[in-house]
């Protein structure tokens, strides 16, 4: 069968086409059918196998590669996505104008492939003989690099402020578990610590180093707190509480923990130089709640504590110390209470008549 001759339309349709794809504009970093002529006259030939490794991140280079054919796969690492780039692509050009620079990148061969390898002195070659291709690929090349800094920049941007918003959520977290693990070890009526926070107490006592002073427990029991719970009402109750409480607290250095340890009940571990401070800080507890007053029509309401306490042995556990505390603390009460008393003291129960608290108690809270 003979061709049929070509009709003039048709020739100007395939020229049109050819010139289309002639004139179709170059990606950043493919070559023109010219460049890529130029750089292969001057440059070593390589043949790569799947898998195989063009250069690793972070190594010295003086080469350049241009993708003959093939795809080669760049991995930047650091949650960078990969880059995979074809034929007529150059890569690593940046070693070759400013010298030895480390790979900012993995080049492995993602298929069969093969590169051509220009070095620093086919490089100096092109510039003597090639000035006007080697002109125009280094103002491309130099116009990518920019644009790709900028890109970095702002993707790195994006990625401090991401990080930096996820510190803060971190933080901000920490905090809620601090601020929710703090609301766990305090007692709600009166802000002290309660049982939690009292063994995370004596872990640390436990676990930390020796301290110059010893320690010291204080038990303090509020008296006849039933009766006045009964007959003023729950809300007196509380504030009763929370007023022995603050005293209690007002007892305790820095370094002390005062806590409730449930009802009517307080504690106040406390470090002291001997058995005669913490006498002292007994006295004072007291003494304190004994002085407080209520408004009206509370205003004749007398409250008083029993105190037992005595000086921990840090070779025995809490259950011990509590008992012998408890112990004294019960002799108190056997008494009469609005008092204290430290075992292993040769002090007597400073207080007033146990007769007359009770009196004072009993006329305000009398139905």
């Amino acid at each position: 069968m003979s061709n049929l001759p070509t009709t003039p339309s048709s020739a100007a349709a395939d020229l049109a086409a050819n010139q289309a794809k002639a004139r179709a504009p170059l990606l950043p970093r493919e070559l023109s059918d010219d460049e890529l002529a130029v750089f292969a006259a001057v440059s070593t030939r390589r043949d790569l196998d799947v898998g195989e490794i063009v250069f690793q991140h972070g190594e010295v280079g003086r080469c350049m590669y241009i993708i003959e054919s093939g795809e080669i796969r760049l991995e930047f690492g650091d949650d960078l996505p990969d880059k995979l780039i074809g034929e007529r692509t150059f890569f690593g050009e940046l070693t070759l104008f400013i010298g030895n620079h480390a790979r900012g990148a993995t080049a492995i061969a993602a298929t069969p492939a093969t590169v051509h390898v220009v070095d620093h002195a086919a490089f100096e070659q092109l510039m003597l003989h090639e000035p006007r291709h080697l002109a125009h690929f280094m103002r491309r090349s130099f116009s990518y690099l920019v644009a790709s800094e900028q890109q970095l920049i702002a993707n790195q941007k994006r990625r401090n402020e991401d990080l930096l918003a996820t510190l803060n959520s971190l933080h901000l977290t920490q905090s809620e578990l601090a601020a929710t693990e703090r609301l766990v070890q305090t007692d709600e009526l009166t802000n002290l610590c309660n049982r939690r926070g009292l063994y995370r107490f004596l872990k640390r006592v436990q676990e930390g180093p020796a301290m110059d002073s010893a320690l010291g427990l204080l038990l303090v029991d509020l008296d006849q707190f039933k009766r006045i719970n009964d007959h003023c009402g729950h809300a007196i109750g509380d504030q009763v509480l929370r007023a022995a409480g603050q005293e209690v607290l007002s007892a305790a250095a820095a370094s002390d923990l005062p806590c409730r340890l449930g009802g009517d009940e307080f504690a106040l571990l406390t470090y002291v130089a001997n058995i005669e401070e913490l006498e002292m800080r007994a006295a004072q507890i007291a003494s304190a709640i004994r002085s407080l007053r209520f408004p009206s029509p509370n205003q004749h309401l007398r409250i008083s504590v029993s105190i037992g306490g005595g000086m921990c042995a840090l070779d025995q556990p809490w259950a011990n110390w509590y008992s012998e505390a408890d112990a004294a603390l019960y002799d108190i009460k056997a008494r009469g209470g609005d008092g204290w008393l430290i075992l292993g003291s040769n002090a007597s129960v400073n207080r007033p008549s146990a007769s007359d608290s009770a009196a004072c108690v009993a006329e305000q809270i009398r139905p």
